[in-house]
């Protein structure tokens, strides 16, 4: 497949070529029809975004050749006659057709265009609202493909005007030259103008649309990455496996956005120029067609052409050489603003014991320490920018008069007029501007190539972390039995050690039970098991049909928002009612809090780890579970507080199984059951049941 595109390409080229030579219409557009009809077939297993260009410069293409067919008639006459494109423009089209078909071969090409896929290819129901049309329901995918069809459309239409422009440029500087006062006025006013006007609408029209389809592109494989970062338990299991992707919420927050834009504006961009080159190319060519080297009498037939592409090679190939270093460089400055920004984020959650340990000057030394590899990757990219840049400088002042010391000498001999010189300097500024698409666009294509390797490298971490959690894993089963059992179980650390192994224990529907042991025995671990989010073993836990869980842990999560979201979290915006709420948080012994649940604070910050424990405490009481998991839940809690929680509970929740992990004596009282974890023979801790003590007499 490559290789035919490579051949096929090379059959564009060689078009092209005939094309310069002055080989007619008739001839040229049936050769390039069937070359893009070519591109098109072997364009049906590319990704959906580029077969959304090929797709576009198809209808491009029909449309250039029936104008050229109508002007080879002469249906076309006057000035409607610098609307038609050149004829290298259809040839154009097919060449770019055939690259795009090449591209999508390339493996990172591929992997690109796979992320962008997932939007393109969204089947998921939406609606879009059109002025003058309304509303418009289809689904996300098919609303993004039109409107990028759409923008590629835009672009096209501006490269156009552009050419349009160049040409009203040569009849207005030779109107001047011949100090012809009508002509001028006409140029300005009747060619000028309406072209300026549509313009400007054209970009007007551009840039609302480009911002549509960005933000509706981001929005999509925002909410995609959220779901899959968060389903399952991912989100628990990628800390847990390594740090292969590190911050995710950088990744997703900023990196989305910026593939999202780089994606974007990068392939409109190369399609723009690569329109832009071909269409100028032909218009240099004609114009410098008879030129001469330079101080000799030796034709060069294109010689500005020639010299356009190797200037802008050398300054390529430069380019890259200098740059390179920068993908690199932009990867690490990534990593190390969002290690900071995570390390502030992680000090303001814990500003309490910080303060506690007078632990000031050692979070300045550590914050100072992350963000000095800041500085030191930033100077490093500094150091690399200007030397890109200086090159760059030199490289674009030498654009501007390159093209007026080329064509100068034959304006002074009377070999091309000024309107000539003007339109020459302005097709040679087109089409090396076209071909420096890759010197401009250096730093901005080094950043990208980090956006997106660390946008793969977080897909690959949730494929890996799903992938072990389906190789070896602890299986859930549902049972209509009403007890909770556990069936040959071995916990796992994430890397594979065992740790501890349960076989036929069972926790006994209404029976309080609480768990005990040394620190590090697995406790916490099983209960870990038995929710759900703690994969790494293997065996088998029965969970009862049709009944729902809660654990909690010992320090527990505390959303930002409003104290109703902190109550009620998990539980959706009007769930449950105040009144409900206000109850909840008065079982929970948290009167002081009932007329404050539409205040908004960092409740993290502010409550006590005590009050925070009552809290998830009266979110179990609103939830009503049918088995309560304790995990030290009431371990910040002073004994008397913690025997009536425990009371409350027995009232407030008849229906619950409650199981408790603690180490406190005091505890077993309020249980029926006690199981301990025991070390055995092989070195893995086992739960064991322990007979509870007889009351005294």
């Amino acid at each position: 497949m490559v290789k035919a595109s490579l051949a096929a390409g090379l059959l564009g080229l060689a078009l092209f070529a005939v094309q310069l030579s002055g080989t007619p219409v008739s001839l040229l557009l049936p050769l390039s029809l069937m070359g893009l009809a070519g591109a098109l077939f072997l364009s049906r297993n590319i990704p959906k975004f580029l077969k959304v260009f090929v797709g576009v410069l198809t209808f491009v293409e029909v449309i250039m050749a029936a104008l050229l067919l109508a002007d080879a008639f002469g249906m076309i006459t006057g000035d409607l006659g610098g609307y038609v494109p050149p004829a290298s423009m259809p040839i154009g089209a097919t060449i770019f057709a055939f690259i795009i078909y090449g591209l999508s071969h390339i493996p990172v090409i591929r992997k690109i265009m796979g992320i962008a896929d997932r939007y393109f290819d969204s089947s998921a129901a939406s609606e879009i609202r059109i002025p003058l049309l309304g509303t418009v329901r289809a689904s996300e995918g098919a609303i993004g493909t039109a409107l990028l069809a759409f923008l590629i459309l835009i672009n096209f239409a501006q490269v156009a005007l552009s050419v349009r422009f160049n040409f009203f440029n040569r009849d207005m500087f030779n109107a001047l030259q011949a100090k012809d006062g009508a002509a001028f006025w006409y140029q300005l006013l009747w060619i000028f103008v309406p072209l300026a006007a549509v313009y400007i609408s054209v970009a007007l029209v551009e840039i609302v649309s480009q911002y549509v389809l960005r933000i509706r592109w981001r929005a999509f494989l925002n909410g995609l990455y959220v779901r899959e970062w968060l389903g399952d338990g991912t989100h628990y299991r990628m800390q847990l496996v390594g740090r292969e992707a590190d911050n995710p919420d950088q990744r997703i927050a900023d990196d989305l956005r910026s593939y999202v834009d780089q994606t974007y504006s990068l392939s409109i961009g190369l399609m723009n120029q690569s329109a832009t080159l071909v269409s100028f190319i032909a218009i240099l060519w004609a114009l410098s067609r008879d030129f001469t080297l330079p101080g000799t009498d030796i034709p060069v037939p294109g010689l500005l052409v020639w010299v356009a592409i190797l200037y802008a090679l050398f300054g390529t190939w430069l380019t890259h050489v200098i740059g390179r270093p920068l993908i690199g460089l932009y990867f690490q400055q990534e990593r190390v603003e969002a290690d900071y920004r995570f390390s502030l984020a992680r000090l303001r959650e814990y500003t309490e014991q910080v303060a506690l340990l007078d632990g000031e000057e050692a979070e300045k030394q550590a914050l100072g320490r992350r963000f000095g590899m800041i500085v030191d990757n930033f100077m490093r990219i500094v150091r690399r920018v200007m030397n890109l840049t200086i090159f760059q400088a030199a490289y674009f002042q030498a654009n501007v008069v390159v093209p007026y010391i080329l064509t100068a000498p034959y304006y002074f001999i009377d070999k091309i007029s000024l309107g000539q010189m003007q339109q020459t300097v302005g097709a040679f500024s087109s089409v090396q501007g076209a071909l420096d698409f890759f010197i401009t666009s250096y730093s901005t294509i080094a950043s990208y190539k980090a956006v997106v390797d660390r946008l793969l490298t977080f897909e690959a971490a949730i494929d890996n972390v799903r992938r072990r959690s389906n190789e070896e894993h602890v299986e859930l089963v549902v049972s209509p039995d009403q007890d909770l059992k556990v069936n040959d179980l071995t916990v796992a650390l994430p890397e594979g050690r065992p740790l501890m192994r349960a076989d036929d224990v069972a926790f006994r529907h209404g029976e309080t039970t609480l768990l005990t042991g040394p620190s590090g025995s697995g406790k916490s671990t099983l209960f870990r098991a038995i929710s759900g989010i703690w994969p790494f073993g293997e065996g088998r836990i029965q969970i009862p049909e049709g009944q729902t869980m809660m654990l909690l842990p010992q320090r527990p999560y505390i959303p930002m928002g409003s104290l109703r979201a902190a109550v009620t979290y998990p539980g959706m915006h009007g769930v449950y009612e105040d009144a409900a709420i206000r109850d909840a948080l008065q079982a929970a012994k948290l009167p002081a809090l009932v007329d404050k649940l539409d205040e908004e604070r960092a409740w993290a910050q502010t409550l006590s780890l005590g009050e925070q424990q009552r809290l998830a405490i009266a979110r179990a009481l609103l939830a009503k579970p049918d088995w309560l998991f304790l995990d030290e839940a009431t371990a910040a809690l002073d004994e008397p507080t913690e025997a009536d929680i425990y009371a409350m509970l027995k009232t407030k929740l008849p229906q619950a199984t409650i199981v408790s992990i603690g180490h406190r004596s005091t505890l077993a009282a309020f249980h029926d059951r006690r199981v301990d974890m025991q070390k055995q023979d092989d070195g893995l801790f086992a739960p064991v049941e322990k007979r509870q003590p007889e009351p005294a007499e």
